[in-house]
């Protein structure tokens, strides 16, 4: 699947060292995707208005005001397994019954940060997630205001679900696929690695790319259960794969944007 120029700029933004982006890394990037310099140039206005990435110098970009705080809280996958602790069968949960849902902006923000925190709807306006975090309701409830949850949302923990509802409860993860994706993403990311070396660099920059992405992004939303919800050594597994599969994407992708450096700079006006 060939991602949009806006969500290609944004995780080469993201996922680069100094967290910058020259216009001539920008365009070459997309053109290995099939993107044309214009679309990328529209791509960059409208980012720019959305206050998602700013200009430092003439042709120089990075992250801007509107997207630091959820890139540094997505660079945390890598770390994700220290936010973890034992479950005591606790629960945490989120009242979103007081709402508004007529802000879509308001509503998307919400929805975001409530799937990746983990958490997800049981009954109506009840979201909930096991709470094995480290800080627990404290903790989460931070978290969830930070990326975006409605400042006046109730979050906090209860352990005394009827039968029913912790029964179904347990169900809402559905922890069986969630281990299969874990195997079954371990196993495609090594199989690429011990081939990737056979590959010539535009191919292996555009593929590392695309498996990298759905990988971290896996991670990224993974709701983080404890036994016996899900194989916590299966999630673990993989997690340690994905660095591991980053590290040599990071690798390729520093040999790609050393050609395009050698490239001639595409200025780009940040008015529409």
């Amino acid at each position: 699947m060939t991602p949009n120029p806006k969500q290609l700029i944004m995780n080469l933004l993201m996922a680069a060292d100094d967290h910058t982006l020259s216009s001539r890394e920008a365009v070459g990037s997309c053109k290995l995707f099939g993107i044309r310099e214009n679309n990328v140039r529209v791509a960059l206005v409208r980012l720019s208005a959305a206050g998602m990435v700013e200009a430092t110098t003439r042709g120089s970009y990075r992250l801007g005001p509107q997207a630091a705080a959820l890139a540094e809280d997505i660079a945390h996958w890598r770390s994700a397994e220290q936010r973890v602790c034992d479950w005591d069968g606790a629960w945490l949960v989120v009242s979103t019954g007081g709402l508004s849902r007529s802000d879509r902006v308001a509503l998307r923000a919400r929805e975001r940060a409530l799937a990746l925190s983990g958490f997800r709807l049981l009954d109506s306006h009840l979201y909930l997630r096991p709470d094995n975090l480290v800080g627990h309701a404290a903790a989460a409830r931070d978290r969830l205001y930070k990326l975006g949850l409605d400042s006046n949302a109730p979050v906090f923990s209860v352990r005394d679900l009827d039968p029913e509802r912790e029964r179904l409860a347990r169900t809402l993860w559905q922890g069986d696929k969630l281990n299969a994706s874990y195997r079954q993403g371990r196993i495609k990311l090594q199989a690429w690695i011990e081939h990737a070396d056979q590959l010539d660099l535009d191919v292996a920059a555009r593929e590392s790319f695309l498996l990298g992405n759905d990988a971290i992004r896996q991670l990224v939303y993974d709701p983080l259960l404890p036994e016996p919800l899900v194989d916590v050594r299966e999630r673990r597994a993989f997690t340690d794969m994905v660095r591991h599969y980053d590290q040599v994407g990071r690798d390729i992708w520093r040999r790609q944007l050393a050609q395009l450096s050698q490239q001639p700079a595409m200025p780009v006006a940040l008015t529409p």
